[in-house]
């Protein structure tokens, strides 16, 4: 039996996690000199601190919480982390590994994704696990997921991408002021986000990025993830907009934990897909 580890970028609180036998450790989060677990508090309170103008900011779980979760299990274990260039989550698994008790018995990868297509892979991992699957096969199989997958992110806060160095600040003023919507998209193996496009309506946004999902030949064989920020009237528009031309796709929405909604500040709505 292979025992599957992540943390809370793939939008599993704790106790989620032990329902479906995963070890979840939560990543860190600090605002107005409050250092946090991800996903175990508020995450409302969190949001209106935010708005109120407080700066926010996430980080890799505690290296001795991760090595303690190596160390826990007289089992193989895979730790699914998000994607590397992103978070530092990848690089201090890495080394928690070679801190473990028994690192030959460690296994770390990098999803190259994070939110909804992460969260799927450590279900489909779980899954596996219990059917018998050593981790060889296992990874095999999230590899097979992690060829087809892609990420865009919609931030509505022009302050959050000035505050990130992804838009100037003359661009993010400009922006902002003329109520324009950025769609960011994951490239490079998910190491880094860039822009994809600029439009004027959220509408517009998902005709934009179902567009290039039907490029993508995105099918009945994959998953769509809709994740938002305390937006939930905007992302149902837009998973409503995607589903009436991916009628056969299975979709789901979430909502983003307080560490991501750090990166993408509120009413950020994230739109992804993966292969089963």
């Amino acid at each position: 039996m292979v025992k599957i580890i992540t943390d809370t970028s793939a939008l599993y609180t704790i106790e989620e996690g032990k329902e479906i036998g995963v070890h979840v450790v939560p990543l860190c989060v600090s605002i107005n000199g409050k250092h946090l677990r991800d996903l175990c508090f508020d995450t409302k309170e969190f949001l209106d601190e935010v708005k109120q103008g407080h700066a926010s900011a996430s980080s890799q779980p505690p290296i001795g919480e991760v090595i303690d979760a190596y160390n826990a299990y007289d089992v193989p274990v895979l730790n699914i982390t998000m994607a590397d260039g992103l978070s530092g989550t990848y690089q201090s698994a890495l080394s928690a590994r070679e801190q473990a008790d028994h690192p030959e018995d460690v296994h770390v990868l990098n999803s190259t994704t994070l939110c909804g297509p992460q969260r799927y892979l450590v279900q489909k991992a779980s899954h596996l696990a219990k059917a018998g699957k050593n981790v060889q096969e296992i990874i095999a199989a999230l590899h097979e997921s992690m060829e087809h997958l892609h990420s865009f992110l919609i931030p509505q806060d022009f302050d959050f991408l000035k505050r990130g160095g992804r838009l100037k600040p003359s661009a993010a003023k400009l922006g902002g002021l003329l109520k324009l919507k950025p769609i960011m998209e994951a490239v490079d193996g998910g190491t880094r986000l860039d822009k994809f496009s600029i439009v004027r309506t959220l509408g517009k946004a998902a005709d934009q990025i179902a567009s290039f999902f039907e490029e993508h030949k995105v099918n009945k064989d994959y998953k769509i993830f809709i994740s938002h920020a305390d937006a939930m009237d905007d992302a149902m528009m837009i998973m409503n907009r995607l589903k009436e031309r991916f009628q056969e796709v299975e979709f789901e929405l979430l909502e983003l934990s307080p560490a991501f909604i750090t990166q993408g500040g509120p009413s950020c709505i994230a739109v992804q897909y993966i292969k089963k």
